[in-house]
């Protein structure tokens, strides 16, 4: 066999190796699905995959996913059931909060990391205990909290969970929810629909012997990069000391305390 022999095979091969797909390449589908081998899996991806395009229905699903009828429909009601997927007003499936909490976990080390100095500063500045609430299904939990080191205090320890019926950081983490999740929050309550559209509006929340008796607190949203609110930054002590209008002394610094926060993580976001 000559060189020039060769040269002309090595030449068919390279040729064909530019035009011929890979078996890698072979096995992907023409439309660049992914096929993880687990088949439900996939199918429920399609399903979020259409709805972050914004709501639909199941017949919009069928047709985006094409996916049977009976399959589609499956899938939404469970993803429902564990909250990933939600109504809207229209009865249109919608990506639901859930994913809003499982973002809100995975940016918890950055929110503490810039937590401690900022509790540790609202504490000295109120003279009472301060806490950070993320919401976890239908409680909260403390996620990081400073104490007065003497006198009456309110002891919330970290890893406390909380109701979401009552207190200020219940009424921040429950304000800025989707109609159907803030209207399904409200029915066993200790506040009123018109009081957490006074929340939204001001921007801190207030409660006087809500939570327990002879104890008050003010809250402020933490929002992430999107804007979305993730956690409560709070103060609360006994409302004696506090005195019957908390929120006219003690929500601005509050609110700071949660702009810096909300900053702080915009800022670590913008730099990954």
């Amino acid at each position: 066999m000559t060189s020039n022999t060769l040269s002309a095979e090595s030449k068919q091969y390279i040729d064909a190796g530019s035009t011929a797909a890979s078996p890698a390449e072979a096995a992907q589908p023409a439309n660049n699905e992914i096929h993880s081998g687990v088949g439900v899996l996939d199918k429920t991806v399609k399903i979020l995959d259409a709805l972050e395009s914004g709501p639909a229905t199941l017949g919009q699903l069928v047709t985006a996913t094409k996916l049977a009828r009976p399959t589609a429909h499956r899938l939404a009601i469970a993803l429902e059931r564990h909250r990933f997927v939600l109504r809207d007003q229209h009865g249109r499936f919608v990506l639901g909060s859930r994913f809003a909490e499982l973002a809100a976990a995975a940016g918890e080390d950055r929110l503490l990391a810039a937590a401690g100095p900022i509790l540790q500063t609202l504490l000295d500045r109120t003279g009472e205990s301060a806490q950070i609430y993320r919401r976890q299904g239908e409680q909260r939990v403390c996620i990081a909290a400073v104490e007065r080191a003497s006198g009456l205090r309110d002891s919330i320890p970290v890893g406390a969970m909380l109701s979401m019926e009552a207190g200020s950081a219940a009424q921040i983490l429950l304000a800025w929810e989707d109609s159907d999740r803030l209207h399904q929050g409200l029915r066993h309550a200790r506040f009123s629909s018109a009081k957490l559209a006074a929340v939204r509006k001001r921007g801190w929340a207030e409660s006087i012997n809500e939570r327990d008796e002879g104890v008050c607190s003010i809250s402020a949203p933490i929002r992430n990069a999107s804007g979305q609110v993730i956690a409560a930054i709070s103060i609360s002590g006994p409302s004696g000391r506090m005195g019957s209008n908390p929120g006219h002394r003690y929500a601005p610094l509050v609110m700071g305390a949660g702009k810096y926060l909300t900053d702080a993580l915009i800022k670590a976001s913008a730099s990954r």
